[in-house]
């Protein structure tokens, strides 16, 4: 497949908060053929770490 799915974008930045449901739409992602472009980056916004994660159509 030459383009992501379902219209996604080739570049993606997935936030959330670090729990189970954001480590599953990355998962998703990776699932869907999305790869991981470097590290994740993190943050907190005062009592709950928030997480970002850029993705990458190959």
């Amino acid at each position: 497949m030459m383009t992501p799915p379902d219209g996604l974008p080739v570049y993606r930045v997935l936030t959330g908060p670090d729990d189970e449901e954001f480590c599953h739409r990355v998962s998703e992602a990776l699932a869907m053929g999305y790869r991981l472009h470097e590290g994740p980056s993190i943050t907190s916004n005062g009592g709950r770490v928030i997480i970002a994660q850029a993705v990458i159509w190959p």
